[in-house]
């Protein structure tokens, strides 16, 4: 009797959708670690790239066969992925109540609400309950006003007009006296039905959003009146491309965020967005970087690496004319070698410091304009991300003692001599 009745049961589905960087990962985060709504979900990422990001992340929350991954863009090339993963998913019914869909920020949510309407085994099984479209408010007017090349369609603008709800978050980076208010009357005149949300990390009470019913077939025909035909074009912006890689090892964490920041200063305006997990060498935490054209975060997530797992780098950068090979060698620089460090905890040793101490850190003598070498001992190995803490024979011009060596060459550290201070 269970079974039939679990076979006879129709899933409300959810998509989560928005241009990139908008905070569709984080609202999933949001929803899936509430406890008001109590439901169980089963997950499909959808990601413009060869290489996954979010699921590292998003599976901490749930048991990872109930995460289907695809991909590619959900509304062309994978579609019909999706629907043999939400056939697949249906298999296991009876150990979800609702389905979540978090779309690339590159799809157009038209195909994909349109699976719901024209594949009969799907439309028994489940019900499109409703599309929330999550706004980046410090970024969605320029990717409104964008221009495409001919036949492309704004999938900013298609994402907005398909919204049940609108979520205009990052509300914090808008400080400009009636900008929000003129924000909200260009998302209006888009779609005039859907709620609209102020909200920052994209916290919204998950009631607002779950179990609304909230799609309407007529709604979108009366907009859309070719949304069910299935032998529509679709076309994306073809400067518009997506750099990914995956390799095993650890970083270097301050060269990465040498890099990183280097990158966004000369490139950001071209970065729609990028994403990383990456093991670094001498923390226990996954270190989680993201950013949106220029805005960039990189911290240490509450998700150590388990025993047995796999110390994997994984990132992807998606954004205009972008230059693959430059992008995946600056990563794959930051590296750390598998080679022992030079020198064993205890060892004498010179490291090369500024005239007025040069902070917590050393610099390299061939870019310090004013230095001395200085007599030290290794204390520690690959401490905060660094390959060597010394300990000063004698304090600094700051009365500190303790520095940390950020790379294991002669040019920040090397054997003692007999003549250094």
């Amino acid at each position: 009797m269970a079974s039939t009745e679990a076979s006879s049961k129709v899933i409300p589905v959810t998509v989560l959708t928005g241009f990139l960087g908008s905070g569709k990962t984080t609202l999933l985060n949001h929803i899936l670690s509430s406890q008001d709504h109590g439901l169980r979900f089963a997950i499909i990422e959808n990601e413009f790239g060869e290489v996954g990001v979010d699921e590292k992340v998003v599976s901490q929350n749930l048991e990872e066969e109930m995460i289907e991954v695809m991909n590619g863009c959900i509304c062309c090339t994978v579609r019909g992925d999706l629907v043999s993963g939400l056939k697949n998913l249906y298999g296991k019914v009876e150990r979800f109540d609702a389905v979540i869909i978090e779309t690339t920020g590159l799809a157009d949510p038209a195909p994909v609400a349109q699976t719901f309407f024209v594949d009969e085994d799907i439309k028994k099984m489940y019900r499109l309950d409703g599309i929330c479209t999550v706004i980046d408010a410090k970024h969605i007017v320029q990717h409104l006003d964008e221009e495409k090349p001919e036949g492309v369609e704004n999938e900013s603008v298609e994402q907005v007009a398909f919204a049940d709800r609108i979520l205009l978050n990052k509300v914090d980076l808008v400080t400009e006296d009636g900008k929000l208010e003129a924000i909200e009357a260009r998302l209006r005149a888009i779609n005039k039905e859907a709620p609209i949300f102020r909200c920052t990390h994209s916290k919204v009470e998950p009631k607002n959003l779950l179990n609304l019913n909230a799609f309407s077939l007529d709604r979108v025909l009366e907009m859309d009146s070719e949304f069910l035909n299935v032998d529509g074009e679709h076309q994306h912006d073809l400067t518009v491309s997506s750099v990914s890689s995956k390799f095993v090892g650890e970083l270097n964490i301050n060269k990465l965020n040498m890099f990183i920041g280097e990158l966004v200063m000369t490139k950001g305006t071209d970065l729609f967005r990028y994403k990383g997990v990456f093991p670094v060498k001498g923390y226990d935490k996954k270190f989680v970087f993201q950013g949106v054209h220029m805005l960039f975060n990189g911290c240490f997530s509450d998700n150590e690496w388990k025993d047995g797992e796999v110390r994997e780098c994984r990132f992807v950068f998606i954004g205009r004319n972008i230059d693959k090979d430059a992008l995946v060698q600056g990563i794959h620089a930051c590296q750390v070698s598998n080679e022992p460090l030079r020198f064993a905890v205890g060892d004498e040793v010179e490291i090369y410091i500024d005239a007025d101490g040069g902070g917590p850190q050393t610099c390299a003598a061939t870019e310090c304009s004013v230095g001395t070498w200085t007599r030290a001992r290794v204390a520690k190995h690959w401490d905060s991300g660094d390959p060597y803490c010394v300990e000063l024979a004698v304090a600094d011009a700051a009365g500190k003692k303790k520095k940390w060596v950020t790379e294991d060459t002669d040019n920040y550290i090397r054997k003692a001599s007999s003549t250094a201070s």
